[in-house]
């Protein structure tokens, strides 16, 4: 069992690359190229091919030069731009290597970089391919190159099985980089995309609170206006002769009291108050699991202190984070749940305990060892089964976890056990689904007992926007 939402997870990465980074890592490699064949010949008295070594250079620099005058500086290329400039960029050191000793060349090692580049920028697919062209590339140059000649006629050559034994290392190199690579970068970027998201629940929670704060003040503010309206215009009905004019004070009344029922239904959410930044825990929870008490399952709750030295009663910081996360978890019991949802609140002197339990299938096995990742995709027969088409990235349990653990929760997920279905009470029922626990110290959610409630002071603005 595990709470999903749709977020898009299929964001094209390659949008992201600039045309100007990496023009500017083919400068870098240009100027690496140029480097090596003038020290390899100057310092080392190779004999190398300088014009077809510099024809090469000279291919990437021109098509550097007309990436940055024809194109705009800050373009960002596609998936298929990305992997051609790649591509270009391995067939060129490729080039330089064949003319350069081949695999005898220690610098053959940079072929792999343009596939590391890939597989944090393109999909795995693209990435694979050019990986492939990779190796092809390598064995094509470790059979066929030019060795590397002094001028005195040496030859610097390694031990043949020196170059398949660099040849296996280079090829398990481009596999394993891009593999690494592609996976690092995919659960960094959806990391990052789920804690976007977990910022934008906040934040439309926190703007519901607040609006709802306006909405409420708003609603004290004109009750005394609108009372003294319609109390004026209760005796004009009564004194008024005219009947046109006695028409317009009752309508005056009427509009009155309707202007009132809207208000009061507008500020159900609370007043923006000192008063309603604290409330009993119970008050909080069932806030929390109110949107979905009526929809078809039963939402059982038990809210007592754990021990007898407890306070009969709580009052908690009234988060939005702690609501919003609250409400995830309530909804995935909910959608999973045969028929019933139990949330169990209980406190001591230390800490507060939420244990939110249903009749469900429970965790699935696949991936009940990674509750709380985001993007989780694997799913058991039988929760899907039961939620058919309902396949997401398990990012509302993400949301829940982190959102709750700002707030100082330790959660922990499990497995109820199977009880036995033959009970002789009619009332027994069964646990057997997903079990979340929340643990809070009384410090980190601001709880006090009702006799250690300050006063609340006065109240201040709404500054919600």
């Amino acid at each position: 069992m595990v709470e999903q939402t749709g977020f898009d997870t299929q964001i094209n990465r390659s949008n992201w690359v600039r045309l100007r980074t990496l023009i500017a890592l083919r400068w870098v490699a240009i100027g690496g190229q140029l480097a090596a064949i003038t020290v390899a010949q100057r310092l080392f008295n190779l004999d190398l091919h300088l014009g077809l070594c510099f024809l090469a250079i000279g291919a990437s620099i021109v098509a550097n030069l007309v990436a940055a005058f024809v194109f705009p500086t800050n373009k960002r290329l596609s998936e298929l731009e990305v992997a051609c400039m790649l591509l270009a960029d391995v067939a060129q050191l490729a080039f330089l290597l064949a003319l350069t000793g081949g695999l005898n060349n220690p610098f053959a090692l940079l072929i792999m970089a343009p596939v590391a580049i890939s597989a944090t920028a393109l999909k795995p697919g693209t990435t694979a391919l050019l990986g492939a062209a990779t190796i092809g590339f390598i064995s094509i140059v470790a059979m066929w190159h030019l060795p590397l000649r002094t001028v005195e006629g040496f030859i610097m050559r390694m031990p043949q099985d020196f170059v398949i034994g660099f040849w296996t290392a280079l090829v398990i190199g481009v596999m394993f980089l891009g593999i690494f690579a592609s996976r690092v970068t995919g659960e960094v970027n959806a990391m990052a995309e789920a804690l976007a998201a977990t910022q934008m629940a906040l934040a439309r929670e926190q703007k519901l609170t607040d609006l709802g704060g306006v909405v409420a003040a708003a609603a004290h503010e004109l009750g005394t206006p609108l009372a003294t309206i319609k109390l004026t215009s209760a005796e004009l009905i009564d004194e008024l002769d005219d009947p046109q004019l006695k028409e317009d004070a009752t309508l005056i009344r009427d509009q009155a009291n309707r202007c009132r029922d809207i208000l009061r239904s507008m500020g159900q959410a609370g007043k923006d108050d000192l008063h309603m930044r604290r409330a009993p825990i119970g008050a909080v929870i069932r806030e929390a699991a109110e949107p979905h008490e009526n929809r078809g399952k039963e939402v059982h709750y038990d809210i007592s202190p754990l021990t007898e030295d407890s306070p009969d009663q709580l009052t908690i910081d009234r988060r939005p984070e702690i609501i919003h996360g609250l409400r995830n978890l309530v909804q995935n019991a909910v959608d999973f749940a045969q028929a019933n949802v139990w949330i169990d609140i209980g406190w001591d002197s230390t800490s507060i305990v939420l244990t939110i339990s249903d009749d469900g299938p429970g965790f699935s096995p696949q991936v009940i060892g990674r509750i709380g990742d985001p993007f989780v995709r694997k799913r058991n027969k039988s929760s899907s089964s039961q939620r058919p088409g309902y396949d997401g990235m398990g990012l509302g349990l993400f949301i829940a976890k982190t959102l709750l653990e700002r707030s100082g929760a330790e959660l922990s997920f499990a497995n109820g056990a199977d009880a036995d279905s033959d009970s002789e009470s009619p009332d027994y029922q069964i646990r057997s689904g997903a079990i979340v626990q929340a643990r809070w110290p009384l410090e980190r959610i601001g709880a006090k007992s009702d006799n250690d409630r300050p006063a609340l002071g006065e109240n201040t603005l709404n500054q919600a926007t």
